[in-house]
């Protein structure tokens, strides 16, 4: 058993801790970090998980920064985060788990999509828990353990599934794709009903006004990728299409 953790959360939180204001007086002030101080929140939180669930043996999944696949389905996701810094010294933070941990990266691949590749490898199904408080992952199939809460959860395929299909409706204001006006978790619960099945969502889109493109490219940004939507041979993501 091992753990795929979401390392992009834990890098934002110790950068984020580790920094500090000065007051030069006269109105004057500056922020400082001390990447030793960040790095020793990084290695807390992992022990704390790890002590938490008693598995030592873990992988660090991260983002690639550099680029990501759903800004060519779509130019403006997450262009609501435009503008928002990352805390001081987060890339070397990054550089440095890089290079002392085990790590997971792919290309244009963000750190769920990483979590949910290397949890529903054929190989790994059944030995892997993936850490994580984005509720996203509750799309991947699997055990899931989620640290502010400290819940552990057994997500079914069919349940991940359902999931998958209830964010496409009602989409994610936090990445900056908006779903079907009007649907939130409630409605989306009696969009589906006890067979959810991908023509409910489409006739909810084309009852908005909107088309069956506008449904599968919602649903190809809300997607979490699984080792199906990932070809490892040409380092490509296979879009997810209905």
């Amino acid at each position: 058993m091992f753990l795929a953790l979401d390392t992009d959360i834990l890098l934002y939180k110790a950068a984020t801790a580790a920094e500090t204001e000065i007051d030069w007086g006269d109105d004057v002030w500056s922020l400082q970090t001390d990447l030793k101080d960040a790095k020793r929140g990084f290695e807390a939180q992992i022990n704390n998980i790890t002590t938490k669930l008693g598995i030592d043996d873990y992988v660090c999944c991260l983002s690639d920064h550099s680029s990501n696949f759903r800004k060519q389905v779509d130019p403006t996701y997450k262009s609501n985060r435009k503008g928002t810094r990352k805390p001081l010294g987060y890339k070397a933070l990054c550089d440095w788990v890089e290079t002392t941990f085990r790590t997971f990266r792919k290309p244009t691949l963000e750190a769920d999509d990483c979590l949910g590749i290397i949890a529903t490898m054929p190989n790994n199904i059944g030995k892997c828990v993936i850490v994580s408080d984005d509720k996203d992952l509750k799309t991947i199939p699997g055990r899931l353990y989620r640290p502010t809460a400290d819940e552990q959860l057994t997500i079914s395929e069919q349940d991940a599934d359902k999931f998958f299909l209830s964010q496409v409706l009602c989409g994610d204001t936090a990445d900056g794709y908006p779903g079907v006006k009007g649907i939130g978790p409630k409605t989306a619960e009696k969009v589906l009903g006890t067979r959810p099945h991908w023509g409910a969502v489409e006739q909810a889109y084309i009852k908005a006004g909107m088309t069956k493109n506008d449904a599968i490219q919602q649903a190809r940004l809300a997607r979490i990728l699984r080792w199906s939507d990932w070809d490892e041979e040409k380092g490509e993501v296979i879009l997810w299409t209905p």
